[in-house]
């Protein structure tokens, strides 16, 4: 009789700790989902209030207070953006610069991790240290502002390659995956009769394709965000203008302009008489200008998603 009033009362706290725990567990669950909700809303909502705001009328903008749709929708703020065809050119500049600059690079850097990846390369030790302590040390903007000049690449659309040949960064990312390589496929190739270059273009790179995929997300954005070479190198040559630096020059000069009450008002009355150009300011420009510069990433990155926690695994383990 004892024993079964303990066992019955063992099953009774068994039972009530279950339970206790299933709470705890759904509270923790309510609470994870929460804070992932708010995550994703401080995230999202920036950029679709920005979106919102290009699309809505420019002297409605000034009142503010646009959430998630626009209350006056017009593409006057997009016409405004696009009725100067240089932009158009300084389009195709920047997408020609990031699949060149991406390509190359990719190639080459992959290429030369693949070399400094060799156990039987006796220097390969001196040589990686070299390369990897000058992400560390950099020279700064005027020598390297001066070794541009000294190349004659000042002026030239070659100056958005050249200096972008090697990524440090990626050069890491790329060896550190080719290390974790078994030998025996270079090993076979070699007994086959295919000499180095064979090797990493048939065996190496079929097998790093999450890092090479994970290189081309870093190269592309990267290229197709510059603007600061542009500023420095080609500034004078209105033909090498890319996206960017002519976006970042119509932002700057939407800037420039005054928000007083004064040009409020102007642009009130310029409005009534019907003009188009009232409905465009200086808010609504600047929300034009980051939507153009960010969907063309956006386009692209969902397709390169699952190789970015590779790319970041692989970076997270050094040698």
């Amino acid at each position: 009789m004892m024993e079964n009033e303990k066992t019955l009362a063992a099953s009774k706290e068994y039972a009530a700790a279950k339970r206790n725990t299933q709470i705890g567990n759904i509270i923790f669950d309510i609470i994870i989902f929460l804070t992932l909700a708010f995550v994703v809303v401080a995230t999202v909502y920036p950029f679709w209030n920005t979106v919102a705001i290009s699309f809505n009328d420019g002297l409605d903008s000034l009142k503010g207070d646009i959430t998630f749709f626009p209350r006056k929708f017009t593409w006057q703020n997009y016409k405004a953006l696009f009725v100067d065809n240089a932009i158009f050119h300084a389009g195709l500049i920047s997408v020609s610069r990031t699949i060149i600059q991406t390509v190359l690079n990719v190639f080459c850097t992959s290429m030369l991790a693949y070399a400094l990846s060799r156990k039987e390369f006796v220097i390969r030790k001196p040589l990686t240290a070299i390369i990897v302590i000058s992400m560390y040390i950099n020279a700064g903007l005027i020598p390297g502002y001066m070794l541009i000049k000294h190349l004659h690449l000042l002026n030239k659309f070659a100056v958005y390659i050249v200096p972008c040949l090697v990524d440090v960064f990626n050069f890491i990312l790329v060896r550190t995956y080719i290390n974790g390589l078994p030998d025996s496929f270079v090993e076979s190739a070699r007994i086959d009769g295919a000499n180095e270059f064979k090797i990493f273009m048939r065996i190496i790179m079929p097998l790093i394709v999450p890092s090479i995929a994970m290189t081309c997300l870093f190269v592309a954005v990267g290229a197709w965000n510059s603007w600061f070479d542009t500023y420095l190198y080609c500034s004078p040559k209105v033909s090498l203008h890319s996206l960017q630096y002519v976006l970042m020059s119509y932002l700057q000069a939407s800037q420039n302009q005054s928000n007083s009450a004064a040009d409020a008002n102007a642009m009130a009355v310029a409005a009534s008489s019907g003009s188009a150009a009232a409905m465009v300011t200086p808010v609504t420009i600047r929300s034009s200008i980051t939507v153009v510069a960010t969907l063309p990433i956006l386009i692209v990155y969902p397709f390169v998603q699952k190789y970015f926690v590779v790319g970041m695994t692989i970076g997270g383990v050094k040698e």
